[in-house]
């Protein structure tokens, strides 16, 4: 009876406790072996869990560096258009000062004329940022399509998919 109960192992998925057969936690053969019994060599065990836990904060810091230097580089698109959209209204101010004034000397005709050139520089300078912003988004949601496309992979992974013998083969193994 007590051989029967060190093959099984209880888990708490969020409440829901089950027991299942203990599996073996090691993935990669070129890890150092795994001792027959735990407890004759608790020094191997420990390094083995050092290693797989060392490897996985490796896999997830360099999956989260890369995502932040995306989302870097998107913030840096974003403080440039910044940059450029405050530009152009201070040119556009200016233009607006320049042809107040001119407007004094000058008759009706060149007052219109110097209002539709502001008219359209401030045209142009909408239209730069529209196309900046429609940039950014395109990045972002290319960030966000690749994520998403990660996700649906792993759903679709699942055993569950596949056949229902391959399902069955899949749940006894587990």
């Amino acid at each position: 009876m007590e051989r029967e109960d060190e093959e099984w192992e209880l888990c708490n998925d969020d409440g829901f406790v089950f027991k299942r057969e203990k599996r073996s936690r090691i993935s990669n053969p070129g890890e150092t072996s795994n001792p027959v019994n735990p407890e004759l060599d608790p020094a191997a065990e420990e390094r083995n869990r050092r290693m797989r836990k060392k490897r996985t904060l490796a896999k997830l810091r360099s999956k989260y560096r890369s995502e932040i230097q995306q989302w870097e580089a998107l913030s840096n698109r974003f403080n440039s258009m910044q940059e450029r959209a405050v530009r152009f209204q201070t040119q556009g101010e200016e233009e607006r000062l320049n042809a107040t004034e001119a407007t004094s000397f000058h008759d009706g005709s060149s007052s219109a004329s110097i209002y539709l050139d502001e008219l359209l520089s401030m045209t142009e300078a909408q239209e730069v940022i529209i196309n900046d912003v429609s940039n950014m988004c395109e990045v972002a949601e290319s960030i966000t399509r690749v994520e998403e496309e990660e996700t649906k992979q792993s759903l679709f992974d699942l055993d569950v998919w596949s056949s229902p013998t391959n399902l069955m083969a899949s749940l006894c193994t587990d």
